[in-house]
């Protein structure tokens, strides 16, 4: 009789001691920050401080807009990351460097090639003011200019995921008789689902948190265009413990976005 085969178990491989130091640091680095604010809120005033009719104002503006803008994102996003992971068209490289810029361009440097693209005598904002159209320093604006900065956010996502999905079962439906519209709707956009959702919240939290470009090409005006990042910074230096509260609970609504979507994925497919 022959011997039974042994099962070899597969080696668990470990990390290097050192390896936890850095990331202990880097962990800190993040974490060490975020508790300074928590220390220096003012909480007997704290509700007073985040609800005054400034405040409120610049929350709900940011919220509507970055909402909007990131409908933006995915309207725009989907069909970018698609042509850039699928698409076999000449200068596909040059065209991937130049759609995600914005990731590594100055905000305020958006702000102003925004300006003078859409603004009253900008490339193409001559031509909207002759229809009576005007986007600069309007809520229009701060959309335009969230979504600039945060189309990227998406595009890179999305792209990563599909290559990560590869084309084999596009390929085996494609070979069954379905048009292009129909794999796209039936394979290919299920399987890339949780890297669009990812790409979506990255570009909501990025639209809320959004800053200089909107400065640049919106300006501040409240109500229409100070959204909750430009509030806290007008509130810096005229009252300190509003810029602290409001930054806690821009952080608060940005954290709890990224947990809802971290657990819906995790849960899966109902």
């Amino acid at each position: 009789m022959s011997r039974p085969r042994r099962r070899h178990r597969p080696v668990q491989v470990g990390l290097p001691r050192w390896v936890y130091v850095p990331a202990t640091l880097g962990a800190l680095f993040v974490i060490i920050p975020l508790l300074a604010i928590l220390a220096s809120i003012d909480w007997p005033n704290f509700v007073p401080l985040i609800t005054s009719e400034s405040s409120r104002a610049a929350l709900l503006l940011s919220i509507r807009t970055a909402t909007v803008s990131t409908v933006v994102c995915i309207v725009l996003g989907v069909p970018m990351a698609l042509a850039l992971s699928r698409g076999g068209f000449p200068g596909r490289p040059v065209l991937r460097a130049l759609v995600l810029l914005p990731l590594v361009l100055p905000p305020v440097v958006g702000g102003i090639a925004l300006l003078y693209t859409f603004g009253r005598q900008g490339l193409i904002g001559q031509y909207l003011e002759v229809l009576g159209l005007r986007i600069a320093f309007s809520t229009t604006a701060v959309i335009v200019a969230q979504a600039f900065v945060s189309l990227p956010f998406l595009v890179v996502s999305l792209e990563g995921a599909l290559r990560s999905a590869g084309s084999g079962y596009e390929q085996v439906a494609a070979t069954l008789g379905a048009r292009p519209t129909t794999v796209l709707r039936t394979v290919t956009m299920p399987l890339v689902l949780p890297g669009l959702v990812s790409g979506a919240v990255l570009a909501f939290a990025r639209s809320l948190g959004e800053f200089g470009a909107t400065l640049t090409f919106a300006g501040s005006l409240q109500g229409v265009t100070r959204t909750l990042p430009l509030e806290i910074y007008l509130q810096r230096e005229p009252d300190a413990d509003a810029a602290v509260a409001l930054s806690l609970l821009l952080i608060v609504v940005a954290t709890a976005i990224v947990i809802a979507t971290a657990s819906r994925r995790l849960a899966g497919p109902l």
